[in-house]
C-alpha cells in the first residue's frame, strides 16, 4: 500500500518539469493542508532541529499508524503533508522501510 502512495506522489511531481514548480507545489500543499487543532502545538510534539517550528503528534501508534503534523512555514507544512500521506494508514513495518532521501530524489527534489 505504501508503494502505491509513493507511485502516486511520483506521478504528481513528475508532471512538473521545472524544479521551482515542484517547490511551489509543496508550498501549495502547505496552503491546502487541512487546518488542525492548535492542541498539537506543544513542546512535547515539537520537531527539534527544524529552523521553522514544526510539530508532529502520533495519534495512533498501532497499525495502521496515524500522525498529525503542522508548521508555521508553508514549505515545511507542505513537506509534512507529504509525510502524512505516506505514513497515515500504513503499517509500522512499511514505515520503517521508507527512505526519505530516495523519495525526494525520485520526485526531483533531492
Amino acid at each position: 500500500m505504501i508503494n502505491t502512495k509513493i507511485e502516486h506522489l511520483k506521478s504528481e511531481f513528475n508532471i512538473l518539469d521545472n524544479p521551482m514548480d515542484k517547490y511551489q507545489h509543496i508550498i501549495d500543499l502547505g496552503k491546502d493542508k487541512k487546518k488542525i487543532s492548535y492542541d498539537i502545538r506543544q513542546n512535547k510534539n515539537l520537531i527539534k532541529g527544524c529552523v521553522s517550528q514544526a510539530w508532529m503528534h502520533i495519534q495512533s501508534r498501532e497499525n495502521p499508524i496515524t500522525i498529525i503534523t503542522d508548521s508555521d512555514a508553508l514549505i515545511v507544512r507542505g513537506l509534512l503533508s507529504i509525510l502524512e500521506r505516506l505514513v497515515n494508514d500504513s503499517s509500522i513495518e512499511d514505515i520503517k522501510k521508507l527512505d526519505g532521501s530516495s523519495i525526494l530524489n525520485e520526485i526531483g527534489l533531492g
